[in-house]
């Protein structure tokens, strides 16, 4: 065997040079038949799920000919006798013939001549076998079976090493998949964020937002709930030098108080009861790169004397631990309240504000920004269009003179709400957005007042004038609208053309209800 030893020595360097099996046994076949008479060397692995030994790797010696791969299925004794085999751990030696008979199922029928079978191992269970084929007119003897235990380990190491990069691959395709399906329902091509409003209403805010991106310091977001901060968030993190690094975000006023420093700050095994195993916190988690802490005002005071000591230093300690961490972190915090009336009022400490607000960026709401409304209802109308599976259609002027008539007290998150609505109630013939924004156009400024009933003037038309009422009341909830689920004839329970009819009869004109810019 020690002559042998520098080929095992070379065997193992080439094993350990290559994640990929096919790589490995073509570079190792001419290595051993430098000083044993193989022809080829064949690598087959064994699937317990659908029981069967596929080739995964074959070479020949002396020529890149690709070799025939393919997979035999194996039948419950065959499965045994492949367990068995691999449990004695000895190579199977003589004529393929032969070997096909005393164990049917190990080797592919094209092999003719003297082989040399061997157990590949996986954590002692049956991970496969290692054929080597001699050269014509050759065999194989009992000092060349000594070689092939030797050769054991290696291919063993080589064929898991192949098995967890297939693994991975498939992981990675997986979540291929699940990024290209989540892209589809944002109605996105990519992950870059895309701005709307970038070079009009928010075009001081990203001046801003350029200015504090290269640097590391922390950056504090203001603005109403639904503005667009976890928007500008990304777009200070995209334009960082960690913008390889991991973005997190952090929702401070959805963590009870009691689970605050073991999410920040992560907890050790037992540190109180329900503390199973070892877990990182959100700082430890993003590490080199981006925090982003949502709703920064929600935290409670005590919190905030822990979060300013790691914004002090970067250092921390998980809940229950004794030895200090530190953490390569850059902070984005926003909030949507008044942080100099909490701090005043000693609700938000002085200290951590002046921590925070070392770059303030200001995001204006959507009723100070009318001229982005009609290029956000049409992202998100197409974005919409997209995730429903529905034709991509974009807002007319009428649509847009009532989004804009409208004071978006949801901001941008009501708009992106309303447009989703107006898509799937048009389902790809129009863009219903008066019936989308419903009631609450009625509140927006601008929109038409219902028109006062006539007086009564005498008890004859008494009738007449209630009707009247009735239909102009049903006609100011739809704005208009007759015909529809979502139409004043449906409303009223009666058919569209009576409706029409009867509005003729009374002087009812529709037009007077629908939205004015």
């Amino acid at each position: 065997m020690e002559r042998f030893a520098p080929i095992l020595l070379d065997i193992w360097r080439e094993v350990g040079r290559h994640l990929e099996i096919g790589e490995s046994v073509r570079r190792c076949t001419p290595l051993l038949a430098r000083r044993l008479p193989v022809d080829q060397l064949w690598v087959r692995r064994f699937d317990p799920a659908h029981p069967s030994l596929e080739t995964v790797a074959a070479a020949r010696h002396d020529s890149d000919e690709q070799l025939p791969h393919g997979r035999d299925a194996l039948s419950a004794a065959q499965v045994a006798e492949l367990t068995a085999f691999c449990g004695r751990r000895r190579p199977l030696r003589g004529p393929a013939a032969q070997v096909a008979q005393r164990a049917p199922g190990l080797i592919p029928d094209s092999i003719a001549g003297d082989v040399l079978v061997s157990p590949l191992l996986r954590e002692d269970e049956p991970a496969g076998v290692l054929v080597l084929v001699a050269r014509a007119a050759r065999h194989f003897d009992r000092e060349h079976e000594e070689i092939a235990r030797a050769l054991v380990e290696p291919f063993s190491v080589a064929l898991e090493n192949d098995r967890r990069v297939a693994e991975l691959e498939g992981l990675r395709q997986a979540a291929e998949a699940d990024k290209r399906s989540l892209l589809t329902r944002l109605g996105r091509e990519d992950l870059s964020e895309n701005i709307v409003g970038a070079d009009s209403g928010l075009r001081a805010s990203m001046e801003r937002i350029e200015l504090a991106a290269p640097s590391d310091v922390p950056v504090l977001l203001l603005g109403e709930t639904g503005s667009g901060k976890e928007v500008a968030a990304r777009a200070i993190h995209s334009r960082s030098a960690r913008a390889s690094g991991p973005f997190l975000r952090v929702n401070c006023g959805a963590i009870p108080a009691g689970l605050i420093d073991s999410e920040l700050f992560g907890h050790e095994r037992g540190s109180f009861t329900g503390a199973s195993a070892l877990r990182k916190g959100w700082f430890e988690r993003a590490d080199r790169g981006t925090l982003f802490l949502d709703e920064i005002g929600e935290l409670p005071l005590a919190a905030q004397v822990r979060l300013l000591r790691i914004l002090q230093d970067g250092s921390f300690e998980r809940v229950g631990g004794t030895r200090p961490l530190h953490a390569d972190v850059r902070i984005v915090a926003a909030t949507h309240r008044d942080l100099h009336q909490m701090v005043s009022e000693g609700r938000f400490r002085e200290d951590l504000w002046y921590r925070l607000a070392v770059f303030v960026v200001h995001l204006p709401p959507l009723r100070e920004r009318p001229e982005d409304i009609a290029a956000l209802a049409t992202h998100f109308a197409l974005r919409a269009a997209t995730r429903f599976g529905l034709p991509a259609l974009s807002p007319t002027r009428d649509d847009v003179s009532l989004l804009a008539a409208y004071a978006w007290p949801g901001n941008i998150r009501e708009l992106g709400a309303v447009m989703d609505r107006a898509v799937l109630l048009g389902q790809g013939r129009a863009l219903e957005v008066a019936q989308a924004l419903g009631p609450a156009a009625a509140r927006a400024p601008g929109a038409p007042e219902p028109a006062p009933a006539p007086a009564a003037a005498e008890p004859a038309a008494r009738l007449d004038d209630a009707m009247v009422r009735h239909i102009e009341a049903a006609l100011g909830r739809t704005f208009g609208r007759i015909e529809g689920p979502f139409g004043a004839a449906r409303a009223l329970g009666i058919n569209p053309h009576t409706l029409r009819a009867r509005m003729r009869k009374l002087g009812i004109d529709w037009r007077r209800f629908r939205a004015r810019p």
